[in-house]
């Protein structure tokens, strides 16, 4: 059986869809996946895993929205924290 081959809009070869290591689905639901909007935006630790939270929130786990929302939270806190001292 042969391996299927995926390809984006400009002909490159891309990754599977649904790879839970490479492109999870809760992170690659939109157009542009969550980790290159943060490198784009150059977000650092605490900002990154706040919209990573935020983008996430519901669609990993329906049952842990309020979860996810709440992690988002607590790195924006440990970021002003830090910007405070």
């Amino acid at each position: 059986m042969s391996e299927l081959l995926y390809f984006d809009s400009d002909g490159n070869r891309m990754d599977p869809p649904d790879d839970p290591v490479n492109h999870p689905a809760h992170y690659t639901d939109g157009s542009i996946e969550v980790i290159d909007f943060i490198e784009d935006k150059n977000l650092g630790f605490h900002l990154g895993n706040a919209v990573k939270y935020i983008a996430r929130a519901g669609k990993k786990d329906p049952e842990k929205t309020i979860e996810d929302l709440k992690k988002a939270v607590w790195y924006l806190n440990r970021r002003i924290a830090q910007l405070e001292r």
